[in-house]
């Protein structure tokens, strides 16, 4: 397949995508991607739609992850890593990835919008211990709930 080829189909993937239809994109991804294996757009795109398509996580993963090896310089990347790490559960290793977006892309609107979607998260309830340590979790989820209630009686 040629270079423009590919380039085609990566575009039509592209539309697909953002008109919600990650199945029929990830076939014009899949074929780019094979057209040039060492093009990171189509490597992150292929990862973002395999996994809103198939829900594949690791595959999904370890694509973005190597277009992020590719080039590191690229915003995108790391805004479809955090989402494939977003539909895969992994909120922390979102925030972690999006955090680095950041320091790379102060200026990148894209970037600060999900960053800050996410919110801050809060230190934990006991800072000796891991943050996913169970005690962490559910003191963290009941002082989540208390602050909630005492913003609702000040209203």
């Amino acid at each position: 397949m040629a270079e423009t080829d590919a380039l085609a189909e990566f575009k039509r993937g592209v539309e697909l995508l953002r008109d919600g239809s990650p199945g029929k994109a990830l076939d014009y991804f899949r074929s780019a991607a094979e057209a040039e294996q060492r093009n990171p757009y189509y490597l992150s795109f292929l990862g973002l739609a395999v996994a809103r398509a198939q829900r594949k996580w690791a595959p999904a993963l370890e694509l973005c992850q190597a277009a992020l090896r590719l080039k590191a310089n690229e915003a995108q990347f790391y805004l479809n890593l955090a989402e494939v790490y977003l539909a895969a559960g992994q909120r922390e290793d979102a925030v972690e990835v999006l955090d680095s977006a950041v320091k790379y892309f102060r200026r990148d609107s894209r970037v600060n919008l999900q960053r800050n979607k996410l919110g801050k998260r809060g230190n934990p309830v006991l800072p000796f211990l891991d943050r996913q340590h169970f005690l962490n979790r559910n003191l963290g989820q009941l002082r989540h709930q208390a602050l909630r209630r005492f913003q609702k009686t000040e209203e």
